[in-house]
């Protein structure tokens, strides 16, 4: 939608297939920048779902796929194949880790698949990349962009959104935005807290997103008296703005394909630590730091504390400097597109190239 939100709809225009049990998708906001949604059985419904691509495609005549789905996008590309598609985009955003045995397992198999269907090849870091396509095959990296001055540090904002959270202006917050699956590691961050709380009393934990853990997470935090520490404030749609109610961001993934919510904190100007698995192409300014998750909470908490010290300040331009601007950025994807469809068809002078 970043992308979308900015790339010149009067030269390339989207449409959006998702899963039909997809949530939070900006269906009005779509409709009026002229793009359509098309809801497609959910993956697990493997035959449905290839029905239904092929079906998609046969119709509708696009002249691009573009899939985000990672590992999975083996299915997706060789149903636009099938269906005669010309340019088919597979595009990484993820790897693998700790603790997912079978989900690893599983896209582990579809990797041997991930070269066979895609026209061109994209990730979101070199990491990502390589994890799907392997080292030595061609990709474009394509940065996971924002609009920078969205997240601007706003001390109003600060006030406001604190006062209506209940969170004291003076306490300290560590702040997380992800969903509660294994591979975002939230009970590590109520363990972090507890020794937070060790240093500062009044230290609170604000948890940003929903997911098959929350209960799991929400009985840890209750298992150390923090249940008044640690806020879930479920799926938002105001994250630049939660942001500024954070002292600290913390991000000790397991594995990330880049880890987008660390740019935005560092958009926001906020200290931002993440755990070794987080590839470093996340971390594009000062303000950012790695910890290990072996050295353990204790060290996570030391390091907490005294990032939360720091002064608050912008960060704009090293974000633009790393690519990570989405006005520059959209126009290279404009650019990308138009150039791979220019080797099957022909546009007009006014003709618009829908993907």
């Amino acid at each position: 939608m970043n992308y979308y939100r900015h790339i010149d709809r009067s030269r390339v225009q989207f449409d959006f297939l998702v899963d039909a049990d997809s949530t939070l998708v900006p269906r009005e906001e779509i409709k009026s920048l002229g793009g359509r949604v098309f809801e497609i059985p959910p993956y697990q419904h493997l035959f449905a779902y290839q029905r239904a691509l092929i079906s998609l495609f046969n119709e509708q005549g696009w002249r691009i796929v573009h899939s985000h789905v990672n590992a999975l996008s083996v299915f997706p590309l060789r149903a636009a194949k099938k269906a005669g598609v010309p340019v088919r985009i597979a595009h990484s955003h993820s790897t693998a880790g700790k603790g997912e045995h079978t989900k690893n397992a599983i896209k582990g198999i579809l990797r041997c698949f991930s070269n066979v269907y895609p026209t061109y090849r994209m990730a979101c870091s070199n990491h990502a990349g390589r994890w799907l396509f392997g080292a030595n095959t061609d990709f474009e990296i394509l940065h996971n962009a924002i609009d920078i001055s969205s997240f601007e540090f706003d001390p109003d904002t600060r006030r406001t959104l604190r006062k209506s959270l209940g969170i004291a202006s003076d306490a300290l917050v560590i702040g997380h935005i992800g969903r509660f699956v294994n591979q975002k590691n939230h009970a590590f961050l109520v363990d972090v807290l507890k020794a937070v709380t060790e240093l500062k009393k009044d230290a609170v934990l604000v948890l940003v997103g929903d997911g098959p853990l929350v209960g799991e997470v929400k009985a840890k935090a209750k298992h150390l008296n923090l249940t008044d520490s640690v806020l879930f404030l479920g799926q938002r749609e105001d994250a630049s703005d939660l942001y500024q109610v954070f002292d600290v961001f913390c991000l000790p993934s397991y594995y990330e394909g880049l880890g987008m919510v660390a740019i935005e904190a560092q958009a926001a100007g906020l200290p931002t630590i993440c755990s070794e698995f987080v590839p470093d192409e996340a971390l594009v300014s000062s303000i950012a730091s790695k910890i290990y998750l072996s050295d353990g909470p204790t060290a996570w908490a030391i390091g907490v504390v005294e990032a939360s010290c720091a002064v608050r300040y912008g960060q704009t331009c090293s974000i633009v400097e790393a690519g990570y601007d989405i006005c520059s950025e959209a126009k290279r994807l404009e650019s990308d597109y138009l150039q791979l469809a220019s080797a099957h068809f022909v546009f007009g002078p006014s003709e618009e190239m829908t993907a």
